[in-house]
């Protein structure tokens, strides 16, 4: 950067070029005296100088959150999601997954988490201008086999799930070859997975979105009460390492988590069915929470619950830095999972 852009004197500029300085980033680079010794210039010259070339880098107007916002179309990497594959589930979380940080899917069982993470596998391999990342996906399972018969049906479902998407290049992809597949039944085998075999694949390129289904099973197994504080230091790294990767390689991941309910709530008759905020909670406490960047529950009514009211799934943001709580309804099918139009709530 030029140096006589600054707004300065003359004889301020002549010194510092004869110190053979020779842009503004070399001048902010050293400290004050420094620059004093070096140009052999007064202090309060040195203090005009370090100003100027500041200002200079800085710009002259304040750069707001509105600004930025409106520069998405400058930055497009920056907003790019990961689209789960449905234009209601899409609508609900802004267009999707994002790429830096870690997503929590929380809720009961039978609600439908592995459904969502199987069906983001195979979005996420579908070309950019289709919502998708042009790569495959690591799935870590830790406490249930590969749902492998469930995949392939889903594949075979892709283009009457996907009409949004020309049929040749759902054709041409191949759904099933690019889904990396991992079994870890305890901590450390999964802190080895994470921290050995999927940085490879994720910078080969081969894969851009990491699964763990689900990321309770194992430290529920092998940590009690007597031993809180080991298994914090334990997400704390796993969480970490997660983190890392995702921001490292701008992809996604997405933790599949169960949910805890005490017995007297299950007896409780409180609280709106089918809302597991109301009477459940994701399982891992604190420390996990504070490892993420977007959480969502998955739903679904009771037995008991749907005698007296319409079967349905809901799924919730629940926090997340970039979206309001808000909700919608959805289905599964043999196609793969859809939200409900006209469910969206806030």
């Amino acid at each position: 950067m030029d140096l006589d852009q600054l707004d300065l004197n003359p004889r301020i500029i002549a010194a510092v070029k004869k110190a053979k300085l020779r842009s503004v980033k070399e001048v902010l680079h050293l400290s004050g005296p420094d620059l004093q010794r070096l140009t052999r210039l007064s202090g309060p010259d040195v203090q005009r100088l370090l100003r100027a070339a500041s200002s200079h880098l800085r710009g002259s107007s304040v750069c707001t959150a509105l600004h930025l916002l409106r520069q998405k179309d400058q930055f497009p990497e920056q907003h790019q999601r990961l689209s789960l594959g449905c234009p209601v589930l899409d609508g609900l979380l802004r267009g999707g997954l994002p790429l830096d940080g870690i997503t929590e899917l929380a809720g009961r069982s039978s609600a439908g988490k592995t459904q969502l993470a199987l069906q983001l596998c195979l979005a996420v391999q579908l070309p950019r201008r289709h919502g998708g990342l042009g790569a495959g996906a690591v799935y870590v399972c830790t406490e249930d086999a590969f749902p492998s018969r469930r995949l392939q049906q889903l594949i075979a479902q892709q283009r009457r799930l996907r009409a949004d998407v020309p049929g040749d290049v759902v054709r041409k992809t191949k759904f099933g070859h690019q889904i990396f597949i991992e079994h870890a039944a305890d901590v450390d085998t999964l802190l080895e997975c994470v921290r050995e075999k999927v940085p490879v694949l994720l910078s080969r390129g081969m894969a851009r979105l990491v699964v763990i289904d689900s990321v309770a099973a194992p430290f529920r197994c092998e940590f009690d009460r007597a031993a809180s504080a080991l298994r914090a230091r334990r997400l704390q790294a796993l969480g970490a390492e997660l983190r890392r990767l995702s921001c490292t390689f701008r992809s996604p991941v997405l933790c599949v988590n169960q949910v805890t309910e005490s017995a007297e709530e299950r007896g409780a008759a409180a609280g709106p069915p089918g809302v597991g905020g109301e009477r459940a909670s994701p399982a891992l406490g604190i420390t996990w929470s504070n490892q993420l960047l977007v959480r969502l529950t998955a739903d679904r009514l009771r037995p008991e619950e749907a005698a007296s009211a319409p079967p349905r799934r809901t799924l919730r943001v629940v926090s997340a830095p970039h979206l309001p709580p808000s909700s919608c309804s959805y289905t599964v099918t043999a196609e793969g999972v859809r939200g409900t139009p006209g469910t969206e709530s806030c």
